[in-house]
């Protein structure tokens, strides 16, 4: 084996390395934000809390899980990765665990609404983009791809135990499971992850020894750094329209279905256990659609990519309410939403990188990813408000399907670009490619 064959092998076993234990630690954060939506039924049996209030803490958790994503992304260049990812871990873990004594609605809210949203916030899509900057020059869109897919992957390992610890209207299972879920992770990201490729003799996978490394120029820890990011970036018509489409994207995804999809199959008699289920279903097909988002961001096009998946998600929602929710029917919604559930991110990424630089990128992929959380938290509640006013989940679903035909044809309005090596750091390179 020659020197530089070597030294690439080197690169892509501590990649792979930490590229594993961020996967590990989304999937685990997944499982949080996915809790809630286990938890709507058996707290309103056991407290007798209204939907209404019970959906507000899961939008609140969403909302400040995307608030605190570009912070967190300027934490983990001044802080440090690991760091960055412990502190999250732990303050998840120590939330949830408290919440198993709570009474009061309030101390719901503010257990699982306000410190595991902080939490969550650390370990967040930010997380996959800076891990996959940091360590890959090549495949960037493979790997962000198959990071983004732990989320879904996070449903297939919790959403089945978390709905079978339910049963009988028991809520305190659930709790447990997931904070020592989080608390286990902590130590595993203190031996085992790298902070950047330097510090273990290697450059990033597919990059040359004397290329510059994104990650290196070490800032001063302030979250001042996601501020001036935003300013930057909101100079660009692209931030925006991306912010725009991101809303849509959670407003469609885990603010609505991922909340709400186990109490509308409740509605329509079926139980809990199987209707996690076919959440699981979604999230196995999930992880094969979004590694293979991954695969074609990094050859076509990401905004006609962003078009298909927009579109074809609008019109799956459009139709859940008009099926039979019969096992074939929700079968074959599993399949064709779930394969399209979270594909959005790896081409959303690509552009940010494309368009700011893989240096600010994580930061103001952040900044998009909390527009992504503000549609979420509006979808959270507002389906809950609707079903609580009218009876029925169909109009929040029909509604959020109309917002992703549209999206799909605003994404059609991005430039196209690429960022360019000549761009002052921090600013937006808006070349057209």
């Amino acid at each position: 084996m020659t020197q530089t064959a070597k030294a690439q092998a080197d690169s892509l076993r501590w990649a792979s390395i930490a590229a594993a234990i961020t996967f590990v630690a989304l999937l685990v954060a997944a499982g949080v934000r996915a809790a809630p939506g286990v938890l709507i039924m058996p707290l309103e049996l056991h407290f007798g809390w209204d939907r209404a209030t019970i959906s507000l803490t899961a939008a609140i958790g969403i909302f400040l899980y995307g608030l605190v994503g570009p912070f967190a992304a300027a934490l983990m260049q001044s802080f440090g990765i690991r760091r960055t990812m412990m502190a999250g871990l732990t303050l998840m873990a120590a939330a949830t665990f408290a919440s198993q004594w709570m009474s009061e609605s309030w101390q719901y809210l503010i257990t699982w609404g306000v410190f595991s949203g902080i939490g969550s916030g650390a370990i967040a899509s930010v997380l996959g983009a800076a891990v996959v900057n940091r360590w890959f020059a090549k495949r960037q869109g493979l790997v962000m791809g198959i990071l983004t897919a732990s989320t879904a992957t996070g449903a297939l390992v919790f959403l089945p135990l978390l709905a079978w610890l339910t049963e009988g209207g028991e809520w305190r299972p659930v709790v447990r499971v997931v904070s020592f879920a989080c608390l286990a992770l902590v130590p595993l990201v203190a031996l085992l992850m790298p902070e950047r490729p330097a510090d273990v003799g290697v450059t990033r996978f597919g990059e040359t020894e004397n290329a510059a490394d994104p990650s290196a120029t070490k800032r001063a820890p302030s979250p001042a750094i996601a501020i001036t990011a935003l300013v930057g970036a909101s100079r660009s018509p692209t931030f925006w329209l991306l912010i725009g489409t991101f809303f849509v994207c959670g407003l469609t995804t885990n603010g609505l279905v991922g909340t709400h999809m186990i109490a509308f199959c409740g509605d329509h008699g079926i139980p809990p256990v199987a209707a996690a289920g076919l959440l699981t279903t979604m999230g196995f097909f999930d992880l094969i659609g979004t590694s293979m988002s991954g695969w074609l961001t990094d050859r076509y096009d990401p905004r006609r990519l962003l078009f298909i998946y927009y579109c074809l998600r609008g019109l799956s929602l459009v139709a859940l309410p008009f099926i039979d929710f019969g096992a074939l029917s929700l079968g074959a919604f599993a399949i064709f939403y779930g394969l399209d559930w979270i594909a959005t991110v790896p081409p959303t990424v690509a552009l940010a990188n494309r368009t700011f630089g893989e240096r600010d990128a994580p930061i103001i992929f952040g900044w998009i990813v909390v527009g992504h959380q503000i549609g979420a938290a509006v979808a959270a509640f507002g389906a809950g408000l609707v079903r609580q006013e009218t009876g029925s989940y169909s109009p929040a679903f029909i509604a959020a399907g109309i917002f992703a035909v549209l999206a799909s044809f605003v994404v059609l309005k991005l430039p196209a670009v690429r960022h360019s090596i000549d761009d002052e750091p921090g600013m937006p390179g808006l070349q057209a490619a």
